[in-house]
């Protein structure tokens, strides 16, 4: 082999042993002399064993390595950018061939939709037997020229500031919509007015991408053949305003008492701010939140006013929140149908919006007004007619407002409910529908007072909580009761008033729930923890939402409603798994049918803490605020009752909230001024039937309607199964006396309070306060009492049979 031959070998086992390094070639440089024997053959064999180690390394890698280097090499020349963007070009034009195609087959349509013409809403009690009917559409049209132009850029300025520049579609929004629908995630609003319009009057309010594609579609055709005017005219005509009202002629009507043409631009301002919830921006209905919320609105629509020019700012800024007229309830909704049928309303849009069915809040309650609704509560009409007629019998037939005024002032509400099931079974609302709107069973606006004070308990027992000296907190635990004492472990000084100021001294948890004394359960709120506790009282069924953890809330100052004190008694009732209240048994018309959620949920506290609760409580009947009203009442027949009495300050409400193991009823009396605005007024002297004082306690009037109703319904005699070895149902209560001598003598018939509500007066408060911590003294350190725990009989004259006051509290009883 010549020398050139052997170079070109050599060359070519370098470029197979190494084909992508040229360096490797060049790196060593070749002799220019010297023997081709030895080095040659071995530099030759060395870089054939080079070839044939990577050939074979290379071979095994591609026959062991398909899973991994060969499967990537495949996905990437699958998913090349060309290739990806052909898809999305492709895609595209597919998109828009489809929309194209939709412009072109989808019509403005010729008539309003079915929808839109009302049909009635039936109502029917758990039975079959009919409720209600409702009435006919209150709609009137109004040309755009009847409304003023700056009540018209209110609305504008409310929902879609460009609708006069815009194409009358919002394609993010719709696009949005479109992607929530298809992945589940419910409805999102941000339509423009034009869609707004389209949905209402054209289409359904079905959530699907069908109706939201034709919506696009139809709006952007209505734009482009019709005016802006004639748009505008059509969306604040068939809206829906709350109070039945469809259109700005009805809802000015129904609102301030005008016609359209006269609103001035507060009022158009607080109709456009309406349209996003009707129910909850409604003035007279709202709770302090919705208020608080339409004011905002009513803010943000006029500040938008200014902004697009259409409002003076030295105009907007003098201008003032006009709150609404009365409502008037249409006719037929007269005593309590007009309560249920509100209330069932209520309930089935919240169930619309939550089903995803509906977009908004005002699109539900739209829904619903629109009518066509066949609706079955579970209200069973026997129950229904008996607490009517225990509250007519026990309150409304005592009061005389020519005699006196603050008889006027006297609303009741009520809600029962079956702790088994979460069905209300029965609910009063008011005096009568048509003379006042608001619903007392459902209200929000007053403090629950001292049947908040379970609560507390519940909380203590389920978290294993610990007094300040490091004691596991028991019903046995002993507390410090003495009035106005400052709460120890605190951040924030607090020392509660216990009803009229009495002292009681040491006594046991039990006998604190037993006489609601305040002190004790500020103390126990606070070595729980508040946060914990306001937890509690959300789990079992309380709105806690923006309230403070601070220890005033011990004494019940938060608002609350007998439907959700219902709510949370029946949870405690229902051995702690969690009890909604739930008015509907079914709903539907022709598109859907609503099935209520399950009002029975799991386990919120532990069973041995609300069994012990519900234990605790039947010492309030039998020993504590509600004995003659309850205990003693002829009809009990051995009936097993738990529950608590409130009142509140200044004796703004009265409650009483108890159950049987299977019927839980909660009452409240509230304080509410005959006036307009209806600020809360004080109850006291009411029926002038009430000795000294003459203030309205939870174990007066509330506990014996209560008494009237359920013992009246429960002829079933039944006893509560009960997993705890703790309360006055197992075990006498263990108490310390409230003053430094005990009475001599046993009293002839256990006693709180006199009927004026004073402390009786051979009950002597302690003369010295007591310096002791709460929890010093070991439960274990009390003698157990051998019988149930009395009080010196009160002297003087004998209670008024009229009168069953037994020491509800002041602040918090």
């Amino acid at each position: 082999m010549g020398r050139a031959e052997d170079r070109r070998a050599r060359q070519r086992g370098g470029r197979r042993a190494a084909p992508g390094n040229r360096s490797s070639r060049t790196a060593a440089p070749e002799p220019r002399t010297g023997t081709r024997t030895e080095p040659v053959a071995s530099e030759r064999g060395t870089a054939h064993a080079a070839v044939g180690g990577r050939a074979a390394a290379r071979r095994g890698a591609g026959k062991g390595g398909k899973g991994a280097g060969g499967g990537k090499g495949r996905i990437r020349r699958l998913f090349t950018w060309r290739k990806m963007l052909g898809g999305f070009l492709g895609f595209c034009v597919l998109v828009i061939g489809a929309f194209i195609v939709l412009y072109m087959t989808t019509p403005i349509p010729d008539t309003a939709n079915a929808d839109a013409e009302l049909q009635s809403n039936v109502y029917k009690y758990g039975d079959g037997t009919l409720l209600a009917r409702d009435g006919k559409l209150n709609r009137e049209n109004v040309d755009l020229a009847d409304v003023p132009k700056e009540v018209q850029h209110a609305f504008v300025a409310a929902e879609n500031k460009s609708f006069y520049d815009d194409a009358g579609v919002d394609l993010k929004g719709t696009a949005r919509g479109v992607l929530n629908t298809v992945m589940g995630k419910g409805a999102q609003g941000g339509s423009t007015i034009t869609q707004q319009y389209v949905k209402n009057y054209y289409l359904t309010q079905e959530q699907t991408v069908t109706r939201k594609l034709k919506e696009l579609v139809i709006s952007l055709k209505l734009d482009r053949e019709k005016s802006k005017e004639y748009i505008l005219a059509g969306y604040i005509n068939s809206s829906y305003y709350g109070r039945g009202a469809y259109g700005i002629q009805a809802a000015a009507q129904a609102y301030y008492r005008v016609d359209a043409d006269q609103l001035t631009v507060p009022q158009g301002a607080y109709l456009a701010a309406l349209l996003q919830a009707p129910s909850q921006y409604d003035w007279t209905a709202a709770s302090d939140t919705g208020r608080r919320l339409v004011k905002q609105r009513w803010n943000y629509v006029l500040d938008n006013m200014v902004g697009e020019d259409w409002l003076d700012r030295t105009e907007r800024d003098a201008m003032q929140f006009p709150v609404p007229e009365e409502p008037k309830p249409a006719p037929g909704q007269e005593g309590q149908v007009g309560y249920l049928v509100k209330a069932a309303n209520s309930e089935l849009e919240r169930q619309l919006l939550a089903q995803g069915v509906a977009d908004s809040g005002q699109e539900a309650e739209a829904m619903v007004s629109a009518g066509g609704w066949n609706i079955t509560l579970n209200v069973e009409k026997k129950k229904q007619k008996a607490l009517e007629k225990a509250v007519k019998e026990q309150l409304t037939s005592k009061l005389d407002a020519k005699k006196r005024p603050v008889d006027a002032d006297i609303q009741a509400g009520a809600v029962s409910v079956n702790p088994k099931t979460g069905a209300v079974v029965a609910m009063y609302g008011g005096v009568d529908y048509v003379k006042h709107y608001t619903n007392n069973a459902t209200r929000t606006d007053y403090q629950p007072a001292s049947t908040f004070k379970p609560v507390i308990l519940a909380a203590a027992l389920d978290q294993g909580a610990v007094t300040q000296d490091d004691q596991k907190i028991s019903v046995n635990t002993v507390y410090d009761g003495t009035s106005k004492r400052p709460v120890v472990g605190s951040d924030i000084g607090f020392a509660p008033e216990n009803e009229d100021d009495v002292d009681y001294g040491d006594v046991t948890v039990q006998t604190a729930m037993n006489k609601s004394v305040n002190s004790v359960f500020a103390q126990l709120g606070v070595d729980v923890g508040m946060d914990k506790v306001l937890k509690t009282a959300s789990d079992l069924g309380m709105d806690t939402t923006d309230l403070k953890a601070v220890p005033a809330q011990t004494l019940g100052t938060m608002g609350a409603s007998p439907l959700q004190m219902a709510g949370v008694y029946a949870t405690l009732d229902n051995h702690g798994r969690k009890v909604t209240p739930t008015l509907i048994k079914s709903a539907e018309n022709s598109v859907h049918a609503v099935q209520p959620a399950d009002p029975i949920g799991g386990q919120v506290i532990s069973r041995e803490a609300a069994d012990t609760v519900t234990s605790v409580l039947t010492g309030v009947v039998d020993d504590g605020t509600a004995q003659k009203s309850v205990r003693d009442n002829p009809l009990r027949n051995g009936q097993k009752v738990a529950g608590k009495t409130g009142t509140s300050d200044d004796n703004k409400s009265a409650w009483f909230t108890a159950y049987t193991p299977d019927l839980v009823t909660s009452v409240g009396l509230f304080g509410e001024s005959a006036e307009p605005p209806h600020p809360q007024v004080t109850m006291t002297g009411a029926t002038g039937l009430l000795p000294g004082k003459g203030r309205v306690n939870g174990g007066g009037y509330p506990a014996q309607i209560w008494a009237a109703y359920t013992f009246g319904v429960s002829k079933k005699v039944s006893r509560f199964d009960l997993e705890t070895d703790q309360g006055a149902a197992v075990q006498p209560s263990v108490t310390a006396s409230p003053s430094p001598s005990p009475s001599p003598e046993p009293s002839e018939e256990p006693a709180t309070e006199s009927p004026s509500g004073e402390p009786s007066k051979t009950r002597e408060p302690s003369q010295t306060p007591t310096t002791r911590e709460p929890s010093q003294t070991p439960t274990t350190s009390q003698t157990p009492s051998q019988t149930p725990t009395t009080e010196t009989p009160t002297t003087g004259a004998p209670q008024d049979p009229l009168d069953p006051q037994l020491g509800s509290g002041t602040g918090s009883q």
